[in-house]
């Protein structure tokens, strides 16, 4: 079997648990995806568990690239909010587990996600559509026991488990930080401050604002202030940058797909900035009809594929196609202004930009004339009136 493995209580007690109850060999893999984490300690306590071989893949690139791109191209925000960071990166270490398991002739793979949650469904479709074959096993929808259970367990077989009574459940990647549990579980609780850990409090942000102007290239982000660099690396400067401006901060109650509604605080400095930026730049861009088709059909559409756990439904690729063209013409440079937490688009400009200060400036730009206005106002309004005095 190959377990998609993170490191902590859940997965190390199912390398151990696995090997029991099947009696299987046991490889685990470990996918870079940007979260912080130490992936020599991450290789060593799998190996205590219990594993045959560890597998180590950096996968950052490929995750901005490949997912991170898409979702800033179709504005991926769940409901408005959650930059989906990950409900991205599961497809991602899922395909990187079955290539694994394909490369070593395994018979099943295995995660470590729970009954409760969405990853589960993440992970299970993905694998499903890639390697059908495959037998699928989630250790903790199956064993039934309580997370005080699996303490006791692996103290039982010394297994190396650390942080086991961590205040919170973390989650993080390239693109976002997600924070669960503890205190946060009570709906009309102010998150601690001590959640939190990309960006500071807005109130110890600087006094004074900073400014940002960033680079678009069909859709993209390629530069900030003037700099080309790989996206990777904007995502993180932007990170940094949004994060010391108290910029990013996300508290929301989301409605899981999984049936029921939870408390979820994030952090995520960049796609906030890009998600702002890019929508700006593309209302400069797009004509309206397809501003509002891209923005209220498209958009959300595939936001909702994505954080269902449906990255492999073939509307995503369509729904892509259909945005790419429109995103062909969305180049240019949008400037930000951040401070104390709160973000302002200040400007914008574009090659492809439909704003013309000749048309726009009142004070001395094109004006229709009486009879043009009065035209255009009649047939305008025809079919409201016509049935607003049919129905009076």
């Amino acid at each position: 079997m190959v377990l998609a493995y993170s490191g902590g209580l859940d997965t190390t007690v199912a390398v151990k648990w696995l090997s029991e109850k099947f009696g299987a060999e046991v490889y685990t893999v470990t996918v870079d995806v940007g979260q912080e984490d130490d992936f020599s300690k991450i290789e060593e306590r799998a190996y205590k568990a219990g594993a045959v071989q560890h597998f180590y893949i950096d996968a950052k690139r490929e995750f901005a690239e490949e997912y991170i791109a898409r979702a800033i191209l179709m504005n991926g925000m769940y409901e408005g909010v959650y930059p989906l960071g990950t409900a991205l990166a599961r497809p991602l270490i899922a395909a990187k587990v079955v290539e694994v398991a394909r490369r070593l002739g395994a018979d099943a793979v295995a995660h470590g996600s729970t009954s409760k949650g969405n990853d589960q469904v993440r992970f299970d479709v993905t694998v499903k559509a890639l390697a059908p074959d495959l037998k699928i096993i989630a250790p903790a929808r199956i064993w039934g026991m309580t997370r005080a259970e699996e303490i006791e367990y692996a103290k039982r077989h010394g297994l190396p488990v650390g942080e086991e009574h961590k205040k919170y459940s973390i989650d993080d990647n390239l693109w976002s930080r997600s924070i669960e549990g503890g205190p946060l579980d009570d709906p009309l609780a102010e998150p601690p401050e001590d959640a939190f850990k990309w960006t500071v409090s807005p109130d110890k942000a600087p006094h004074a604002p900073t400014y940002l102007t960033i680079e678009f290239e069909k859709g993209l982000p390629v530069a900030v202030n003037g700099e080309k660099m790989s996206l990777a690396s904007i995502i993180s400067l932007l990170n940094h940058v949004g994060g010391a401006n108290g910029v990013g901060r996300i508290d929301h109650i989301e409605n899981r797909l999984v049936g029921f509604k939870s408390r979820e605080v994030y952090e995520a400095p960049a796609a906030v900035i890009l998600y702002h930026a890019h929508r700006d730049l593309e209302k400069m861009v797009l004509t309206p009809r397809e501003l509002r088709f891209k923005h209220y059909v498209l958009d959300p559409q595939w936001a909702d594929l994505v954080y269902q756990g449906l990255w492999v439904e073939p509307l995503r690729n369509a729904l892509e196609k259909a945005a790419e063209e429109m995103e062909r013409w969305v180049s240019g440079e949008v400037r930000v202004k951040l401070y104390k937490g709160s973000l302002w688009v200040v400007g914008r400009e574009s090659p492809y930009g439909g704003y013309s200060k000749e048309l726009a400036d009142y004070s001395a730009g094109w004006y229709p004339s009486d009879e043009e206005a009065r035209g255009f106002i009649e047939m305008w309004s025809l079919h409201s009136l016509t049935a607003l005095r049919r129905r009076k």
